[in-house]
């Protein structure tokens, strides 16, 4: 049934490598903070980490959307995936913050340039009734690798320690890019195909302005913005939260993770076909309202049982909304726009990882980590409120009342 519904090869094989790469997300994120304790980096240098990570994806954001269109789907993939490995190879063995803070640039720089290019090739693939279902499975695949990446981290851990997991993500993600050499038939390099380029010509029409193309993106874009600040903040303080002020032992909450992409991967499939009958940013503003509640419940909870339920939930809805945001962005633009509206979501999301560490660990060293999970809360609060604001950004509530005001008319008449 799969295969019917999405016959093109190069989409599979894209899910392919996402998987492998989310496994090497998953192990390398599950140690991080512990990490970097275990090494002397204070709190206040994390947070800088984080934000020199996402400075690397507000540098090339922009920019891979160009490269994709230039290079294609294949070129960009091989080379930012190897980049990816390089970087995160080579992070157990950098003793100074100032080494630390240029890989973890450079591994925001090659993140980016691989999620642009996976999202314009399968967006661009795919038609408008097929979209949010495409990406979905483009987030499970991520999802799946967020599972067992923390679990294989455990694994690593007792054997190689922390270090051990950064060169096993290394190692993954160099057999993704294998997986896009020998399976990926798009165009190669200096020639992006009509389907994989970023700005396919598909009705000869003129492209839209750059600020026109941000500004009907903009429910999207802030979305993403609110799940990197939060996403980069619970990555390094809910650990230091649970072990600091919940007496969580440290090697339990290395799983954390695995519940959170747990939630989103039973979800993911579900939301989509709830965005797509009712309208992707009505689903997503229920999604941010019960993933917000969530997040300031954990900092009444005290027992890891019920923490892990909490996690759960949140991922079912707060990482369940990146797939619907994307499939708003397909049903409001052209394929022309495609790839730079991908190339400014991600920014987005990039720009709410730099600000949200440094903020997070600030309030965390002088207010504590309950202080910090609330301002977290605040945030999805906020992106409820502004999707009320502009709800018929969504195409298909506009459509609605259209219809509606259609039916009064008649019925006055």
């Amino acid at each position: 049934m799969l295969l019917r519904r999405i016959p093109d090869r190069d989409i599979w094989i894209i899910y392919a490598a996402i998987l492998l790469l989310g496994v090497a997300y998953g192990v390398s994120i599950a140690v991080l903070a512990i990490h970097l304790d275990a090494n002397g980096i204070p709190k206040l240098a994390m947070g800088g980490l984080a934000a020199a990570f996402a400075f690397g994806i507000v540098s090339f954001s922009i920019p891979s959307g160009w490269i994709v269109q230039r290079f294609g789907a294949k070129t960009t993939l091989l080379v930012a995936l190897v980049g990816y490995a390089s970087c995160v190879s080579v992070f157990p063995f950098l003793t100074t913050t100032t080494a630390l803070s240029i890989a973890r640039f450079f591994d925001g720089a090659f993140s980016v340039a691989v999620w642009v290019a996976a999202e314009t090739a399968l967006l661009s693939r795919t038609d408008k009734t097929n979209k949010a279902f495409v990406m979905s499975l483009y987030a499970m695949s991520l999802a799946v690798g967020y599972v067992f990446g923390p679990i294989l981290a455990t694994l690593v851990v007792k054997r190689a320690g922390t270090g051990g997991t950064f060169v096993v993500a290394g190692v993954l993600a160099c057999v993704a890019s294998l997986v896009i050499l020998a399976g990926f038939r798009g165009g190669g390099a200096g020639a992006a195909s009509e389907e994989e380029s970023a700005h396919p010509a598909d009705d000869g029409a003129a492209r839209m302005p750059a600020l026109r193309v941000f500004y009907k993106t903009k429910t999207s874009c802030f979305a993403t913005f609110s799940y990197g600040y939060f996403q980069a903040s619970v990555v390094l303080f809910l650990p230091l939260f649970l072990i600091e002020q919940k007496h969580i032992p440290e090697g339990r909450t290395i799983l954390i993770t695995a519940f959170f992409a747990a939630g989103m991967l039973l979800s993911s499939i579900l939301v989509s076909r709830l965005g797509d009958r009712y309208g992707h940013l009505l689903v997503m503003r229920v999604l941010g309202a019960i993933g917000g509640t969530m997040v300031a419940s954990f900092v009444l909870l005290d027992s890891f049982e019920a923490m892990c339920a909490a996690v759960f939930v949140a991922g079912a809805t707060l990482a369940s909304i990146s797939p619907v945001s994307l499939a708003l962005q397909g049903a409001i633009l052209p394929k022309r726009d495609l790839g730079r509206a991908n190339a400014f979501y991600n920014a987005c999301y990039a720009a709410g990882m730099l600000l949200g560490p440094p903020i997070s660990s600030l309030l965390f060293t002088r207010h504590g980590g309950g202080t910090m999970l609330l301002h977290l809360a605040a945030i999805w609060a906020l992106f409820v409120a502004l999707s009320l604001v502009f709800a018929n950004d969504d195409p298909r509530r506009a459509a609605r009342r259209a219809r509606a005001a259609s039916a009064t008319a008649v019925v006055r008449e």
